[in-house]
């Protein structure tokens, strides 16, 4: 992924979300320690370290931002369109975090098209998951798309 900022921006959100749900830690505290240890200059280590020295800043902070903002309203809409038999909570949490960060840019109305979003989600999930994963997380994607950008599927019909 190297040389696409704005999709090690996603990864790097994801990773945050993540990080600030299992430690039970503030967004500002994980935007700060990602801005000061893992994105920018020469990071030791790469992706699997957790490592994202390209990423572009403005947009992971708005994402995680936006995603914690929002989450209750984001959590609600993800509950509304998983299948009854995957609640929220029964989600790997790294999948979980990669659908609120995917949510909360949807959530963006001057955010980039939908279809890139959810192409761009599927790249991150691809990153992380070698299963079902990402086949749920766009169809997840999807159903939010539909429902924060009806719009945009308006005038493709």
């Amino acid at each position: 992924m190297s040389g696409r900022p704005r999709t090690l921006a996603r990864v790097a959100a994801v990773q945050a979300l993540y990080q600030a749900e299992q430690g039970n830690t503030s967004p500002e505290t994980v935007i700060d320690q990602f801005v000061r240890h893992r994105i920018g200059g020469l990071p030791a280590g790469g992706l699997e370290e957790g490592n994202v020295p390209e990423a572009h800043v403005p947009l992971f902070t708005r994402i995680v931002r936006t995603a914690t903002m929002q989450q209750d309203i984001i959590d609600g809409m993800l509950i509304a369109a998983l299948p009854e038999a995957w609640p929220l909570a029964r989600l790997d949490p790294v999948l979980r975090a990669l659908m609120r960060a995917g949510g909360a840019e949807l959530w963006m109305s001057d955010g980039p098209p939908v279809k890139v979003v959810i192409n761009e989600y599927m790249d991150v999930a691809h990153g992380f998951f070698t299963g079902d994963e990402p086949r749920m997380a766009n169809g997840v994607l999807d159903r939010l798309a539909h429902l924060l950008r009806p719009a945009e599927f308006e005038s493709r019909a």
